[in-house]
C-alpha cells in the first residue's frame, strides 16, 4: 500500500511538472528570450502581419539564438501611454508604441502628424519619417535602441452625412487620435472630440460624436462601416496619420554578442519600416475594397479640391510652427526637411498583397489524371470537359485541347475591366470616375463643386452579367489584386474571382 501510495505521488508531481519542463526547454532553446509588449489586439493586422513576421525573421535569422514574445493589449500591464518608459526601464524588452498619447513629448516628432503633410501611403510615409527621424530626432530618443519608426495608414473622414466641401465640416463633432489632427479640425471648422478608440462605437450610437478621423483599418474593428456610411478621402496627402515606434531597451541590445547585434540591425531601419508601411496600405486596400462592395460611396478629393483643404488648415501648421519657435527650434527647417524626404520616397512602388489570384491554376492539377496517359500529368492540357462531372477523366480525350465552350458562357469582357487592379486598391489615381470622356483631368479641376454620380457607373458596369454566372462569380470579399480582363474562361478555372461591381467613389473636382 504504501508502494502504491509512493508511485501515485511521483506520477502526479512528474504529470504536474511536465508543462513546466517543456517551457524551460523551449526557452533554454533560445539564448535571449524578449518580451515585444504592445496595445493592438491579438488578431489586429499590426499583430499578425507586421510584429509577429518580424520577431519570427530575426529568430530565423539567429538560428533560433533569439526568441521574440509577443504580448499584445497591453497584457503585460500598464496604459499604451506608459510602453515608451517600459522599454526604457527595463521592465518590458521591446515595445510597439504611439508616441502622440504622449502629447507634447515629442513634438518634432508630430510634424508627421500634421494636416496633409504625410503621404497618402503608409509606405512612403515610414520611410520617409524613417530617413526623416534618423537624422533629426535621435536626441529625443536617445534612452532606447530605437528600431523603427512608422506611419500609419493615412486619415479618411467616415462621417454620418456626406461631405464634398470644407462648409460640410462645419458643426460636426469628430473623433481624432492626435492633438495635431485636432488642430486640423478646428481649423475646418469642426469640433475635435478625443476619446479612447474603444469607445468610439457607444459614442456614435448614442450622438455624441458624428464620425472620425481615422484610418481605414479601424473600420472593421470598430464595426464603423455598420454606423458611418459616408467616407472622404484625400487625393496624394492625408488629412492625419500616426506615428509609431518599435523600440527595444537599450541594456537588453548591448548585452547582445556582436554577431547577433548584426541581425538585429539587419532587422531594422529601412527594412522594418517598409514591413509597417506595406501592412497598413494592405489592409487599406482590403477595407476599401470592403467598403465599396457594401454600396457605402468612398468620396475623393481631387488634388485641386485638397489644396483649398490645405489652405484652410494652415493654422495647424503655423500652431506648431509657434511652439518649435518657443522651444528655440527651426520648425521650419524640420518642414522642409520633411518634404524632402517624402519626395525621396514618393515613387515608391505600391504594395502588391499575395497572389491568390493564382490559385485557380493549382486547382487545375487537382483533376486527378489517369496514370495510363502520359500527357495527363500537364495541367495545360487537361482542363474539364463543359458536361462531365468533376470525375477521374479517362482515355486520350481528357487532355484534348479542343473542349467544347463550357455550358454556362463566361462573364462578358467590360464587367472585368470597369474596375482594373489600381482601382480596387483605392490608389491615389484609383479612385473610380466615370467613363474617361466625362471625367475631368486630374490637374484641371473643375469649377463644379460636386461629385460625379457613381450609381450610376455602378450600375451601367454591373448590368452586362448573365443571368446564369459561373460557380465562382460572387465571392463576398476579394483581394485587392482583380483579374486582368484577358484572364481564360469561367470554365477553365472554376474557382477564379470575378470583379464585382464598381466601387461608389466619386471625385470632386473644384
Amino acid at each position: 500500500m504504501r508502494l502504491a501510495r509512493r508511485t501515485f505521488l511521483t506520477s502526479t508531481v512528474a504529470a504536474a511538472a511536465a508543462p513546466a519542463v517543456r517551457r524551460f526547454a523551449s526557452a533554454a532553446a533560445s539564448q535571449f528570450v524578449f518580451k515585444l509588449h504592445h496595445a493592438q489586439s491579438a488578431v489586429s493586422s499590426a499583430h499578425d502581419q507586421f510584429l509577429l513576421p518580424w520577431a519570427r525573421q530575426v529568430q530565423a535569422q539567429s538560428g533560433g539564438r533569439i526568441r521574440i514574445d509577443l504580448y499584445p493589449s497591453m497584457q503585460l500591464g500598464g496604459a499604451p501611454a506608459q510602453l515608451y518608459d517600459q522599454a526604457r526601464d527595463g521592465t518590458v524588452d521591446i515595445v510597439w508604441a504611439m508616441p502622440s498619447t504622449t502629447p507634447g513629448r515629442f513634438p518634432r516628432l508630430e510634424l508627421f502628424e500634421l494636416p496633409f503633410v504625410p503621404a497618402r501611403r503608409a509606405l512612403v510615409s515610414s520611410k520617409a519619417l524613417e530617413d526623416f527621424a534618423r537624422a533629426q530626432l535621435m536626441d529625443d530618443f536617445h534612452d532606447v535602441h530605437v528600431i523603427c519608426f512608422s506611419c500609419s495608414d493615412r486619415g479618411v473622414l467616415h462621417t454620418s452625412r456626406a461631405v464634398y466641401t470644407i462648409e460640410d465640416i462645419n458643426g460636426l463633432r469628430l473623433h481624432v487620435q492626435t492633438v495635431r489632427t485636432g488642430d486640423a479640425i478646428q481649423a475646418l471648422g469642426g469640433r475635435p472630440v478625443a476619446m479612447p478608440n474603444a469607445q468610439l462605437p457607444m459614442a456614435l450610437n448614442q450622438h455624441v460624436v458624428d464620425g472620425c478621423v481615422d484610418p481605414w483599418d479601424m473600420v472593421p474593428t470598430l464595426r464603423l462601416n455598420d454606423l458611418l456610411k459616408n467616407h472622404t478621402d484625400f487625393a496624394e496627402w492625408s488629412l492625419s496619420t500616426t506615428t509609431f515606434l518599435l523600440a527595444m531597451n537599450t541594456a537588453c541590445y548591448e548585452r547582445l554578442p556582436a554577431d547577433l547585434k548584426k541581425v538585429i540591425d539587419a532587422n531594422s531601419g529601412q527594412l522594418a519600416a517598409g514591413m509597417a508601411g506595406t501592412m497598413w496600405d494592405l489592409q487599406a486596400a482590403a477595407v476599401t475594397d470592403m467598403v465599396s462592395q457594401r454600396g457605402d460611396p468612398i468620396t475623393t478629393l481631387l488634388p485641386d479640391a485638397v489644396a483649398h483643404w490645405r489652405k484652410a488648415t494652415e493654422p495647424a501648421i503655423a500652431a506648431w510652427l509657434k511652439e518649435m519657435k518657443e522651444r528655440k527650434v527651426d520648425g521650419g527647417k524640420l518642414l522642409a526637411a520633411a518634404r524632402t524626404a517624402l519626395a525621396k520616397y514618393a515613387a515608391e512602388p505600391e504594395p502588391q498583397p499575395p497572389q491568390r489570384p493564382a490559385q485557380p491554376q493549382d486547382q487545375q492539377v487537382k483533376v486527378e489524371p489517369n496514370p495510363t496517359d502520359g500527357n495527363a500529368a500537364s495541367p495545360a492540357s487537361a482542363p474539364p470537359k463543359a458536361s462531365a462531372a468533376p470525375t477521374t477523366p479517362t482515355g486520350p480525350t481528357a487532355p484534348a485541347r479542343s473542349a467544347p465552350p463550357p455550358a454556362n458562357p463566361p462573364a462578358p469582357p467590360k464587367v472585368s475591366t470597369a474596375v482594373p487592379a489600381s482601382t480596387a486598391r483605392g490608389g491615389v489615381t484609383g479612385s473610380l470616375r466615370a467613363p474617361a470622356a466625362a471625367a475631368p483631368p486630374a490637374g484641371t479641376g473643375s469649377p463644379i463643386a460636386k461629385p460625379v454620380p457613381a450609381p450610376a457607373t455602378a450600375a451601367t458596369s454591373a448590368a452586362p452579367v448573365p443571368a446564369s454566372p459561373p460557380a465562382s462569380a460572387a465571392p463576398a470579399a476579394l483581394p485587392p489584386a482583380v483579374p486582368a480582363p484577358h484572364q481564360p474562361p469561367a470554365a477553365a478555372m472554376p474557382v477564379a474571382p470575378v470583379s464585382p461591381a464598381p466601387p461608389k467613389t466619386l471625385d470632386i473636382p473644384i
